[in-house]
């Protein structure tokens, strides 16, 4: 059983959920997250603690920084999209139990206030920002450190949000060969 409340878009989700792990979910109910559901988000985060597990699409990114920006010290699980995708369509309700345990084991924790460990100047040296291929290189460093894709500037947030250290960082740019 998880301790945390886990934070999905709909019933979909948290029937993949279940289907992995014994967990309860509150569900958002789409991208357009009333006031009631984020109370009740930020009441769970204080009994229990809360994990963000939203789609890895534009909707669950959307998602995820909203209830992040209303609810400090949410824990954040990620997938990829390749292992969220089904038929064309993305989501955790398309997810393995076994793509959702890995997820839920390899949380990230925010922090308040965090100073990143990295500089802009690692991320355009690394090809992550300012570069041809950007995109798609963050996309596989954001996949190996378990932060998920995101533009340049959300990238170097997410580094210093979870503390991403210069080892991992290094480490996960050894997937880009």
């Amino acid at each position: 059983m998880i301790k945390e409340m886990i934070v999905v878009e709909g019933k979909d989700d948290t029937a993949a959920i279940r289907r992995a792990v014994q967990a309860d979910t509150i569900e958002t109910g789409g991208s357009a997250i009333g006031q009631a559901v984020l109370k009740r988000i930020a009441l769970a985060q204080q009994r229990r603690g809360v994990i963000i597990f939203t789609d890895p699409d534009h909707a669950g990114e959307r998602i995820r920084k909203i209830v992040a920006a209303k609810v400090p010290g949410c824990k954040h699980a990620f997938i990829t999209q390749e292992q969220a995708a089904y038929k064309g369509d993305i989501g955790v309700e398309n997810a393995t139990p076994e793509t959702i345990r890995q997820a839920l084991q390899s949380l990230r924790t925010e922090y308040d206030a965090a100073v990143s460990l990295l500089t802009m100047e690692d991320l355009i040296a690394a090809g992550l920002i300012v570069h041809p291929d950007a995109a798609a290189r963050r996309l596989t460093v954001g996949n190996a450190l378990g932060i998920g894709y995101c533009n340049g500037k959300q990238f170097y947030k997410r580094c210093a949000m979870f503390q991403i250290s210069r080892e991992e960082f290094e480490a996960a740019l050894e997937h880009l060969n």
